[in-house]
């Protein structure tokens, strides 16, 4: 009689979920979040940009002017934002940085910005205009100008006021970055354990976001730099 051969099933991979559209759901929510805050603050004023997703240590968010071009010869600006920040700051913040950076492109294409990366006073004042103060600090009293300009959020202010009809429509950035933590040293973590009962000996550097003051500490401690009157970040 003759063998018989065993000809191996074939198994089809998993399919992917076709629901499951990470890239344009982050981008539809960032592209909605500028056409919004463009009508309500400045006038729809604002030419579109491409706003992209770049880590950066120490920053929220940069302008970039005529950063892309078409085939066809078309410029366009960019808006970037650090997706590294998204998960330790809430969404007002976030989307103040979008606004900070518009402030940015406007005066791109409308105003005369300061040379390299300083603030100067018309972007200050256009700032007050759409409801962020500036600060060097990020709080009450920090410059208002300068190389490395922070805001805080004026309370009743257009940003604010602009940003409750958003949260109103259920508004969301439905994907963040999973946050890493790194070990910087052999040391001990005080209070943490790790599934056998040895300590985890993970340490982080914590960095000012204004003077780049930096330290070692546990995960999950809360440091300031008591200079500029800000919370250290983790890097």
């Amino acid at each position: 009689m003759a063998s018989t051969q065993l000809i191996p099933t074939y198994t089809a991979p998993t399919r992917r979920d076709p629901s499951i559209r990470p890239t344009r759901e982050t981008y539809h929510a960032l592209q909605e979040a500028y056409d919004h805050f463009n009508g309500e603050l400045f006038d729809d004023d604002l030419p579109n940009c491409i706003i992209t997703l770049k880590r950066k240590n120490r920053s929220y968010g940069s302008f970039s002017g005529k950063r892309f071009i078409s085939e066809d010869g078309r410029e366009c600006d960019e808006i970037a934002l650090n997706p590294a920040r998204f998960q330790e700051r809430s969404l007002v913040d976030t989307l103040g940085t979008l606004v900070h950076e518009m402030v940015h492109l406007w005066q791109h294409h409308h105003g005369k910005p300061g040379r390299g990366s300083y603030h100067n006073r018309q972007w200050a004042s256009m700032m007050k205009q759409v409801g962020l103060y500036p600060s060097s600090t990020g709080a009450g009293g920090g410059q208002e100008t300068g190389d490395k300009v922070s805001h805080y959020i004026v309370s009743g202010g257009r940003f604010i006021r602009a940003m409750d009809v958003l949260e109103r429509r259920g508004f969301s950035i439905p994907w963040a970055e999973v946050p890493v933590i790194r070990p910087e040293t052999a040391g001990t973590m005080e209070g943490t354990n790790s599934p056998t009962g040895a300590k985890s000996g993970i340490r982080v550097k914590y960095i000012c976001p204004v003077c780049a003051l930096n330290a070692l500490s546990r995960h999950d401690a809360k440091i300031s730099c008591l200079a500029h009157g800000v919370q250290m970040l983790p890097e």
